[in-house]
């Protein structure tokens, strides 16, 4: 299992990479295994300005949906174009072409509160 140092996690499985006031958020490598073969992303919040831990949307995999919570509060400015036509992307490469959302940040403090890669991986106990 993969968890880059780079970026933050929460406890609900998204990971956040912040490029100044831009947060690009997705799930977790870990929670993409446990999800499984994912059919379907579901991310209608564009434009929307979103709570931290408020759903931002949905993920579908053959057995389970997931609800998304968002690790920040911001706005949510795009969804990764590639996901409509190509929802494994987020199993291939769940930190790169399997990104979900990027979000302009209300409170950049807000991303000191997240997990370290450490704490992720000891929560997920790899």
């Amino acid at each position: 299992m993969n968890f880059p140092d780079q970026l933050k996690y929460t406890k609900d499985h998204e990971w956040v990479k912040v490029d100044g006031a831009v947060a690009t958020i997705g799930i977790t490598d870990f929670a993409q295994g446990e999800l499984g073969d994912i059919v379907y992303v579901d991310i209608t919040s564009v434009g929307e300005t979103l709570a931290a831990e408020a759903v931002f949307g949905t993920v579908e995999a053959v057995k389970t949906v997931s609800d998304l919570f968002m690790p920040v509060s911001g706005k949510v400015l795009e969804v990764n174009p590639g996901l409509e036509g190509n929802p494994e992307a987020v199993n291939k490469d769940a930190y790169g072409d399997g990104w979900m959302i990027r979000v302009e940040l209300n409170n950049p403090s807000e991303i000191d509160g997240l997990l370290s890669a450490a704490d992720y991986k000891q929560l997920v106990g790899a």
